[in-house]
């Protein structure tokens, strides 16, 4: 039997505990290791895949895809005239070294060409027709007489083919101002020209330049053309010199739509005339 309660004494009841208790099958590691091993095995994927591309696909393909994720490089090749000297027109990241005050300093990058078929050392049908043009006319050119104008003749490989750049500068000029009429050398220099691109193939394609200059009102003529008809001169003058008549595929004037030197569009070696030898 409980003993009785005191009157006015309140017993507190023990208090509860509950213990909550959870099992864990197995600790974590952590798991960081395992998405730098993720990133590695998709790198190297990505690199065999690569190797793989480079290996399934031709030359042709190859410089193809080249240059059409560098679309503006080829812009870029169209507008510029090589560098310095007959014999420097490949590197177009030289300084021009113009007998010119101004200067200039050459930044156009160089564009592999399309057809290109071989590597480095074998170079494509574009480079080795441009060294044969090159020899001739060094060959053509090397007189004493006929030697300073080297500088004036640049040299460069495009996707259309190799293109002649005939640039004026201070100390000469392809014609008489303001007209069509070929100076004494400048014939002598097509001369050369038309002995080194005549017995190759291919056609031809020849466009006028000129510089900014304004002309005077009233004379009705303007820089269209004088391009133009500067571009026909030229042609006339290959002919004379035994260049066909059947392999000129386009003859055109841009005036001073396309200058060379884009800082300075009244500069003299913005007049030039353009050859382009095609396939």
């Amino acid at each position: 039997m409980a003993p009785p309660r005191k009157p006015g004494k309140i017993e507190l009841q023990p208090p509860i505990i509950v213990k909550k208790v959870t099992i864990v099958a197995a600790g974590h590691h952590g798991g960081a290791w395992k998405v730098a091993y993720a990133d590695f095995v998709t790198a190297m994927m990505a690199f065999f895949l690569l190797l793989w591309l480079l290996g399934a696909t031709t030359e042709k393909q190859r410089k193809g895809i080249a240059d059409y994720f560098t679309p503006t490089l080829v812009k870029l090749r169209q507008e510029s005239a090589g560098s310095n000297g007959m014999l420097g027109g490949s590197s177009i990241t030289d300084a021009d070294h113009y007998p010119h005050r101004a200067g200039q300093t050459g930044t156009k990058s160089l564009t592999i060409p399309r057809d290109t078929t071989g590597g480095p050392k074998e170079g494509g049908s574009a480079v080795k027709r441009m060294a044969q043009v090159q020899q001739r006319l060094a060959e053509k050119l090397s007189s004493d007489k006929l030697k300073h104008l080297q500088k004036i003749v640049k040299l460069s490989v495009t996707p259309e083919g190799v293109r002649i750049d005939l640039v004026d500068n201070a100390d000469f000029s392809m014609f008489a101002l303001g007209t069509t009429v070929l100076t004494g050398e400048a014939q002598d220099l097509l001369h050369a020209v038309g002995a080194a691109v005549g017995p190759l193939d291919g056609g031809l394609q020849i466009r006028g330049h000129t510089d900014s200059l304004k002309w005077r009102s009233g004379l009705g003529v303007n820089n269209w053309s004088l391009s133009a008809g500067r571009a026909e001169a030229t042609r006339q003058a290959l002919m004379r010199d035994g260049v066909a008549e059947g392999r000129f595929r386009r003859i055109e004037g841009v005036a001073d739509r396309e200058p060379l030197v884009k800082d300075d569009p009244a500069d003299p070696r913005n007049r030039r005339m353009s050859i382009l030898l095609t396939d």
